[in-house]
């Protein structure tokens, strides 16, 4: 159950992580606390986290740095706090391997929204799709019951949750336009932000692991005021 999780805070201020701890932990939630990133690396060492929330601007060693150390070997689901209108680092988070961000200052209840949609997310939604759970395209092996992505030479491809719940809408929706809103609908939910840019940040990043040359994408096109268009012909693995 989603109220069973336990959540971890990561942020300077003292003020924000009793607030958001409070807040999260009157919903149900478990809630742990740490005041930088040194902190908080010691409360993931001992388990028991299912989602972390995270600033972006620290002391020393910044959240950003954290979210790549994570990435090398984990998925764990990360929710970055970035300055209001700090686009720079919403971005580099999200090309880091981010789930999802929240400028400050944010709303407890905008906070929850999120965190129950990247849990949700989390825990496997792509493979409630459809009945279908394997998917062949060029060549490529798309796993959703075991969430993996194998090449044509069928080497596995590391892809991040972001990555992941993106190619498997578009896997399943092939040949059809499908614009920013839909893809946002399906791999974020409606708690995403009007004009939300992430779904371009994550095509981008997408097609430098599956593409010949991304910069000349030919499996996932650009629609000019459409949205994005997944070309090749899907056929059950």
């Amino acid at each position: 159950m989603e109220d069973t999780a336990s959540i971890l805070v990561v942020d300077d201020d003292a003020e924000i992580r009793r607030l958001v701890a409070g807040y999260l932990a009157d919903q149900g939630y478990r809630t742990l606390t740490a005041a930088d990133t040194s902190a908080a690396r010691e409360a993931l060492t001992r388990g028991d986290v299912d989602l972390v929330v995270l600033d972006v601007m620290m002391p020393g060693e910044d959240g950003l740095s954290l979210v790549r150390d994570l990435r090398t070997h984990s998925e764990l689901p990360v929710i970055m706090l970035t300055a209001l209108g700090d686009e720079e680092d919403r971005v580099a988070g999200l090309e880091l391997g981010a789930d999802d961000y929240l400028a400050k200052p944010f709303g407890p209840r905008e906070l929850l929204a999120r965190i129950r949609t990247v849990l949700r997310r989390s825990r496997g939604p792509s493979a409630e799709r459809g009945t279908r759970d394997r998917f062949r395209f060029e060549g490529w092996t798309l796993d959703l019951k075991r969430r993996e992505l194998l090449d044509p030479a069928g080497r596995l491809v590391d892809l991040t949750r972001g990555e992941f719940d993106l190619l498997a809408v578009l896997v399943q929706q092939p040949q059809t336009v499908l614009d920013r809103d839909a893809l946002l609908d399906a791999t974020r939910g409606r708690e995403a932000a009007p004009f939300d840019r992430s779904i371009d940040v994550q095509v981008g990043r997408l097609r430098r692991k599956i593409e010949a040359d991304a910069g000349t994408p030919r499996l996932i096109r650009t629609v000019r005021g459409a949205g994005y268009l997944f070309t090749p012909a899907v056929q059950d693995a």
